[in-house]
């Protein structure tokens, strides 16, 4: 068997930037163990598989594997998908349906193209606006080095808002403590929107995604933690269309809108390598 691989730096206006994706076309399932295999190999933050999709309302359908699990939505993955799709299988529609474990999701290819070698997609996502927690397991701010905090959160991951940006970047989890509290987390802060004097490209908020208990201590950019964070800082800032940044060593920026219950993320791709994997 012979599989084309492609990886992708998503959310990325630079290589080496971003958060990188490995991209499996395929024409058919194959076996999910080796799907989980072949993405334990990778040993990036995801792989992505697509098929042509026999649903009437999408496209291809879609799935992806962090190193040790599959998961129900990834953002940067997706986006490194349709950059698969849109400019090395070369197709010509104006937007791809994914039909997902999400539901469908749709990406379409911003009309102004950016520099060569570079791609624009906005993705039309769930929203899912967390709820605040008064109890939670002992584990979880501990595990964050018990920061000051403005509120504890959950949707489908825990969202920790911390006071400012600067508790966001200086941050140090104990993986293994967050582990023992077994969810996701999601830290945010407002961002610098208003201080233009010191950054050349404002933001609303900022954020960090870690993963631990999916095998991904922290993932560089998170498209899947935005579905819970644009509803949250939309109601908090009282607007629909914000600019985020993710505040990991690689780090990412997103654009965001809030559309009812949907919510639209957009980001660059650049592209890496292609390979060959051969299973005898």
């Amino acid at each position: 068997m012979k599989l084309e691989l492609y990886q992708v730096d998503a959310f990325a206006d630079k290589l080496f930037s971003g958060n990188p994706a490995a991209v499996i076309p395929l024409k058919k399932w194959i076996p999910d163990d080796l799907m989980q295999l072949l993405a334990m190999e990778n040993n990036l933050s995801e792989t992505v598989f697509f098929v042509p999709s026999k649903d009437k309302d999408a496209d291809y359908d879609i799935r992806w594997f962090t190193p040790g699990v599959e998961i129900n939505l990834c953002g940067h993955a997706t986006l490194a998908c349709a950059y698969v799709i849109f400019e090395i299988i070369k197709e010509k529609k104006k937007k791809i349906v994914f039909n997902s474990k999400s539901g469908l999701l749709t990406v379409r290819k911003d009309a102004q193209s950016p520099p060569l070698g570079r791609f624009r997609g906005h993705m039309n996502f769930p929203s899912w606006k967390p709820e605040r927690m008064d109890a939670y397991p002992p584990e979880l701010l501990a595990s964050l080095g018990n920061p000051e905090i403005a509120g504890v959160y959950k949707s489908r991951d825990y969202l920790v808002e911390l006071l400012n940006e600067e508790a966001v970047r200086k941050c140090q989890p104990d993986f293994t403590l967050m582990r023992k509290a077994g969810e996701k987390v999601i830290i945010t802060a407002p961002g610098k929107v208003s201080d233009t004097s010191k950054s050349s490209e404002p933001y609303d908020f900022v954020s960090r995604f870690f993963a631990p208990t999916a095998g991904v201590d922290e993932d560089p950019v998170t498209g899947s933690a935005h579905s819970q964070l644009i509803p949250f800082w939309s109601y908090k800032l009282g607007k629909d269309k914000m600019r985020a940044k993710q505040l990991s060593k690689r780090g990412g920026d997103i654009y965001c809108e809030q559309k009812g219950d949907r919510v639209i993320i957009g980001g660059e791709c650049v592209f890496y390598m292609k390979g060959v994997i051969e299973i005898s």
